[in-house]
């Protein structure tokens, strides 16, 4: 896969999910489309097939973190929806890491990509020490927990579009760097900490970036989704 902009459809429910997907129908270029927590949980595995027919990529963001056979069994499921990324959170530990693994592989050795959560856009280094008790700094954080999935074979991390520039220099260009906090120059960063522009994202080696708000919210979805491809692939 290349670069590309994921658009997170963070609806409550699968007809509002539709009437936004409606906007790209004659779009020649179908948006990636994340389905969180929200959603899913709302809907169930439907909508994830639903979405799939209608000729978008997947990625499926429930970031699962639990001991490692639960996680295991649980990526087991979710193996037999058709996605194309799925994640969990790599302060799990390496053993749960590589029990997800074990569980999203299938039996012919095909599988989603798997990708885990570094440190969450909306945590601030004060957040992170007063709230978690790590006192290193974040980007040290984030480049340890991306060393860990990279040596448990996963595919990439979720991290902030700040820090993907440095996972790259420590876990390789191939190693994928999934960044959401992005928005646009002339938009609000709402709850999010950790931010930077598409372009800026694209400039410091982002592989894919995930928007949500200021597409899903903005008076033309479509012309929004289509800067931001402007912007980030160009």
């Amino acid at each position: 896969m290349g670069k590309d902009v994921i658009v997170a459809c963070d609806f409550s429910t699968a007809q509002a999910t539709f009437d936004f997907l409606d906007l790209f129908e004659n779009e020649q270029r179908k948006p990636f489309v994340k389905i969180g927590m929200e959603l899913y949980y709302a809907e169930g595995p439907s909508i994830v097939r639903e979405i799939k027919r209608r000729g978008h990529k997947i990625f499926l963001d429930l970031k699962l973190h639990d001991i490692p056979n639960t996680v295991m069994k649980a990526m087991r499921v979710l193996s037999q929806l058709d996605v194309d990324i799925t994640n969990l959170h790599a302060s799990g530990t390496k053993a749960m890491m590589r029990a997800a693994l074990e569980g999203l592989t299938r039996e012919d050795g095909s599988r989603p990509m798997l990708i885990a959560v570094t440190q969450l856009t909306s945590t601030d280094q004060q957040s992170m020490e007063n709230d978690l008790l790590i006192k290193e700094p974040i980007d040290q954080v984030v480049l340890h927990y991306a060393k860990c999935a990279e040596e448990c074979g996963l595919d990439g991390v979720v991290c902030s579009p700040l820090e993907a520039g440095k996972v790259h220099a420590a876990c390789g260009h191939s190693f994928l760097t999934v960044t959401p906090g992005v928005r646009f120059a002339d938009g609000e960063i709402g709850d999010q900490k950790r931010v930077m522009t598409p372009r800026a994202a694209k400039e410091i080696g982002s592989d894919y970036i995930v928007v949500g708000r200021p597409i899903t919210a903005a008076k033309d979805p479509v012309a929004a989704y289509r800067r931001c491809v402007e912007e980030f692939i160009g």
